[in-house]
């Protein structure tokens, strides 16, 4: 029998990621041969990764990178079963080095065919299955270009890109603001302008539908009754119904009897107030229209204009 080392068992566990008593044994049963011992070792991720493949992997690691002069970023995420996996050092490490490695590829296809020293990377995730113990398998994969990439990672759970027109002073700053934004928030456009009117009326529709079910059951229990929207995106209002809203307002400040003197410092507030119950479906699909989380008193879309650049796209990947 082989005499196995110590050297030998790190030499393993540096190729494989395996722990050291699972390095020593596949040695042991493979008589010392260091090839052998690899080819056991990913024979065993293969069982355990098709004995564990009906299993959800809804936790892991969100990850980032971009490239040195930020025109590219890659966010993936590498998803497991457990939270516990999910926050280990080695294995974050090796979602850091999978996305290293993503930011070549436009496709997740691509990517998981590539060489991962020797083996694909789908070959590695099986590999580490059998490692940890776990399903392993890359989730969400993201690629951006731009003049100007950044990014941001909320406690390895979400990830987002920002990519904006022009390499500007401070431009770290403000993708990564936006790409916070859209960690936080999500989104699926930049503006209302991109929405098409029948995806906004087929939205609008939905929601009186479920929110006519809720006030039949809250009018017999007796509870207050949801108001059910006219609007629900600024492409909808137009000129006629915004002036529709002004002089509502007007008719509301002279029932409540408020001096006509004073109504002009009051209106411009109400009408606001009137967008902003009225345009729903922008805050939540629409980048620019959304407020800004760190300033709720103006929109992402005032924020990026104090930069004088425009956000080109963005990106968003979530555990989950």
């Amino acid at each position: 029998m082989a005499t196995i080392t110590a050297a030998d068992v790190n030499k393993l566990r540096q190729t494989t990621g395996a722990g050291m008593m699972d390095c020593k044994k596949a040695l042991v049963e493979a008589d010392g041969d260091f090839d052998k011992a690899i080819q056991n070792l990913r024979e065993k991720g293969q069982k355990v990764a098709a004995n564990r493949s009906d299993r959800e992997s809804s936790e892991g690691a969100a990850v980032s990178f971009i490239n040195a002069d930020n025109t590219k970023g890659a966010i993936i995420t590498l998803n497991c079963e457990t939270d516990f996996v999910g926050k280990n050092e080695a294995f974050v490490t090796l979602a850091k080095e999978l996305v290293q490695r993503a930011i070549n590829f436009s496709s997740k296809e691509d990517f998981l065919a590539s060489d991962f020293n020797g083996i694909t990377v789908a070959e590695k995730l099986i590999e580490q299955t059998g490692v940890i113990g776990e399903k392993i398998e890359i989730g969400g994969f993201e690629i951006l270009e731009g003049a100007f990439v950044g990014s941001y990672v909320h406690v390895n759970k979400i990830a987002a890109l920002t990519a904006i027109s022009a390499a500007i002073p401070n431009a770290d700053v403000l993708t990564k603001d936006v790409s916070m934004q859209v960690a936080s928030m999500g989104a699926d456009t930049l503006s209302y302008k991109d929405f098409d009117p029948a995806f906004v009326e087929s939205e609008l529709a939905a929601r009186i539908a479920v929110i006519e079910k809720d006030n039949e059951e809250a009018k017999r229990l007796g509870k207050t009754l949801k108001n059910v929207p006219k609007y629900i995106s600024y492409s909808q209002l137009t000129e006629e119904v915004l002036k529709q809203a002004e002089e509502d307002a007007k008719a509301e400040l002279k029932a409540e009897g408020k001096p006509e003197q004073i109504w002009d410092k009051i209106i411009p507030g109400k009408v606001q107030r009137f967008i902003s119950d009225n345009t729903t479906l922008d805050q939540e699909k629409a980048l620019l229209d959304q407020n800004f989380i760190k300033d709720d008193s103006k929109k992402v879309g005032d924020y990026v204009k104090g930069y004088n650049v425009e956000i080109t796209g963005f990106k968003r990947v979530t555990l989950g």
